[in-house]
């Protein structure tokens, strides 16, 4: 039986690829194991599917100063001895990476113990954590053709995002039911990415008066962000995080605005859902979010909006125009050639294992 580690951690974005690759992963008979961090979100999110888990020390690596950059090196050293002594235990034929810090040291463990290795880079250009691990790297899987650009050429492959398949077979009706909502009004959906968006949420919130007079709003807002003085608001409902009823809530949902995490919006635009993407600023990160949304919005799939040209009227305006230009979007949408990406990395997958 071939062995298979699957790592990736930190945020949703770096656990929900690996996920939708495990059903497949089985039905091909391969035992599958998992290394995240002590306590991230994908130690729930794993554990919950009947997959050995496995914690190691996990630092951030930052480009900017914090006191932690002086204790966080030494997590990943623990890490990586940690790392590599579960190599040696568990004996995989190959490990599979999305990415963020915890994957870092399981990458560079799986190459010190000859154990090939495929990484996946969701955005148009590496972050920190993959651009550690390309060197190491037997393969890297990419989402965009411009991100091909700032890989090595012989390692480079374009497969697209892994779109977990539950998501497409979602029910209006189970939704309706579960959000008490009425059926006479289109509905949006608010993603705030699993962490929570606040410029996000109170964007939203700000027009709330305004919104429910044309639209039903499904909130999901992320950890600790709920607001209980909205919590009996006619047309509105809101969740810090959704995973079993998501499918329904996508299936319900007319419009959709979201960060532009390249998972998040890989799934939209699967799902054919009209979207207005707000990305996380170039203040508050390295600009990927932005790239991943112009890349979407060129190609007739999405309408950006930067967090720092909001305004409550424009932002209504926007929602407003979208639904009234909804065909269009969905439209380009369908237009677009989608690679079947679960097949083309598990095929990648069996090329590469030693």
């Amino acid at each position: 039986m071939k062995h298979i580690v699957l790592t990736g951690g930190g945020t949703a974005g770096h656990v929900t690829p690996n996920i939708a690759l495990i059903p497949r992963l089985r039905e091909l008979g391969y035992k599958i194991s998992y290394i995240g961090s002590y306590d991230g979100i994908e130690k729930k999110l794993i554990e919950e599917l009947g997959i050995p888990y496995y914690g190691i020390s996990s630092g951030k690596l930052r480009r900017y100063f914090d006191p932690k950059n002086f204790t966080d090196p030494f997590k990943v050293l623990k890490g990586f001895s940690e790392a590599r002594r579960l190599m040696k235990r568990l004996k995989p034929d190959i490990v599979f990476s999305k990415g963020g810090f915890v994957s870092v040291p399981v990458v560079l463990a799986a190459k010190m113990c000859k154990v090939p290795a495929i990484i996946h880079e969701s955005d148009m250009s590496p972050g920190l954590a993959n651009k550690l691990c390309i060197p190491s790297a037997t393969k890297v899987c990419c989402n965009f053709p411009e991100a091909a650009e700032h890989l090595p050429s012989s390692k480079a492959v374009l497969t697209g995002t892994p779109i977990r398949q539950e998501l497409l077979h979602g029910s209006r009706e189970n939704a309706l039911r579960f959000t008490g909502l009425s059926d006479g009004k289109p509905v949006i959906m608010v993603i705030g990415g699993s962490l929570g968006a606040v410029a996000v949420n109170e964007a939203v919130r700000s027009i709330l008066p305004e919104l429910l007079k044309s639209f039903n709003v499904v909130h999901l807002c992320g950890k600790g962000k709920l607001d209980p003085t909205l919590n009996n608001l006619n047309g509105y409902v809101q969740y810090e995080y959704i995973k079993q009823e998501l499918p329904d809530l996508f299936a319900l949902a007319d419009l959709v605005i979201s960060r532009a995490g390249a998972n998040a919006i890989c799934e939209i635009s699967a799902l054919k859902k009209p979207n207005l993407l707000i990305p996380l600023s170039a203040n508050a990160s390295r600009g990927d979010q932005i790239l991943n949304a112009r890349s979407f919005e060129k190609q007739g799939f999405s309408v950006v909006m930067e967090e720092e040209e909001i305004t409550n009227e424009k932002l209504l305006h926007t929602i407003q125009d979208l639904y009234q230009n909804r065909d269009t979007y969905i439209q380009a949408m369908s237009n677009a050639q989608h690679t079947d990406s679960i097949e083309r990395i598990i095929s990648l997958i069996q090329e590469c294992q030693k």
